[in-house]
């Protein structure tokens, strides 16, 4: 159920981000402002099509829509040199 607050809270938080009221929204998406409110009280979600092309209106991905922590992780950096060292390569800049 925390998860259903969580997307509730997204949906909630970019419609506002963006400017739209859940009437915009509604008529955007061809659907009842009822609906959308229904999807940030949590009582229920968006369609998979309709989760989509919010995420399309957004420019974001679905999971960041439904606020799914696994996509959004910051990504791990590496030192490539040190990386490549370790496997054996040697890559040395000749100026060239």
């Amino acid at each position: 159920m925390a998860n259903d607050i969580t997307v509730a809270e997204n949906l909630k938080r970019l419609r506002k981000q963006h400017g739209y009221t859940q009437q915009q929204l509604a008529d955007i998406l061809h659907t009842a402002k009822t609906t959308v409110s229904t999807w940030e009280r949590g009582a229920a979600k968006p369609r998979m099509d309709v989760a989509k092309e919010l995420a399309n209106i957004y420019s974001i991905s679905v999971s960041e829509l439904i606020g799914d922590a696994t996509e959004t992780k910051s990504p791990e950096y590496i030192n490539l040199d040190e990386a490549l060292r370790k496997q054996g390569v040697v890559m040395e800049f000749q100026g060239k």
